[in-house]
This record gives C-alpha cells, structure tokens and sequence, in this order.
C-alpha cells in the first residue's frame, strides 16, 4: 500500500516499537530514511541499522537503543512539516527544541542535517521533525 508521508510512516513505526520496547523495527527503505537513521545514530537516539533486501523490496531494520534500566533513549518523535503544510525556518530562526534538549532536523540545500549544524554552517530549510 503506497504510503503518501514516509518520514511520518518512519517516525510512527519508531515510536510504536519504543512504546512496546521492541529491540528492533523494520522500516521501508529510500535514500531520505537512510540519511535520517544515520543522523538518528550519530545523535545516539538508536543503536544501528542494516539495509536488507527481500526479494525485490528492501528495508532498514533499525536496531532502537535503551538504557539500563529499561527505559528508551527516544522518549518522543514530533513531526513538524507535512505534506499539507511545509514549515520552513530561516538559518537564524531555528529552533532549539525544549531548551536543547532535543534535536531538529532540517532538509536543507546541502542535505538532511540537525538544526546545531545548519545553524553553525549558516543554513536554513525545512523543518522535518523534533526527537527528544
């Protein structure tokens, strides 16, 4: 079934799998995703993620990260542009999410990046998501 928001599609199989503490999730693979789950790793929001193919669908399964008592490193994921309404920031209006605490992605000319290294290289774009 052809999903019309992925990033939407991507953070919702996250959450679900945190909310359930699932060691890992499966989520349909692209380029976009790719970028995303590999700023998701350097941030230390997951674990891993490896791409797999089967047959002729492939997919990322993400490997999500928790702390020793159990609990998830992700305690939440809020999508901010849609499909029906793109929010856009400017390089010196970006927001730093509950105080910095948590991390915004942006889609900028120069790719996908967190809001601290778009704001340091003095770019702006359009806001994606927050993850706290």
């Amino acid at each position: 079934m052809p999903v019309s928001d992925p990033i939407s599609d991507m953070l919702t199989r996250i959450r679900n799998a945190v909310m359930v503490h699932h060691s890992s999730v499966s989520i349909p693979a692209s380029k976009t995703k790719e970028s995303l789950l590999t700023l998701l790793k350097q941030e230390g929001f997951i674990s891993d993620f490896k791409k797999n193919i089967d047959g002729s669908k492939a997919f990322f399964e993400v490997t999500l990260r928790y702390y020793d008592d159990n609990s998830s490193v992700i305690t939440g994921l809020k999508r901010i542009s849609k499909p029906g309404l793109r929010v856009y920031s400017k390089k010196n209006d970006i927001p730093r999410y509950l105080g910095g605490l948590g991390v915004s992605f942006l889609s900028t000319p120069k790719g996908i990046m967190t809001g601290y290294n778009a704001k340091k290289q003095g770019l702006g774009g359009e806001l994606l998501f927050y993850v706290w």
